[in-house]
């Protein structure tokens, strides 16, 4: 099977030329929908938040009256 070869590398012009131009290629969100899905971020984080201790206590509550 042949290697890769690893001592030949691009000069760091091209790499960044194309760095370049990969970023150019996103297609970045607006201030609006970045908003949004931080806002159901957050609400979704603590709902299950509430939920985990709600389950915990639940939990703990039943460990205490079996011992």
């Amino acid at each position: 099977m042949g290697e890769a070869k690893t001592s030949e590398k691009a000069p760091k012009k091209s790499w960044f030329k194309g760095l370049s131009a990969e970023f150019k290629k996103i297609i970045w969100p607006d201030k609006m929908s970045v908003a949004k899905q931080t806002t159901a971020v957050v609400v979704v984080s603590l709902i299950l938040g509430v939920l985990i201790k709600i389950i915990d206590m639940l939990i703990q509550i039943g460990l205490d009256f079996i011992v």
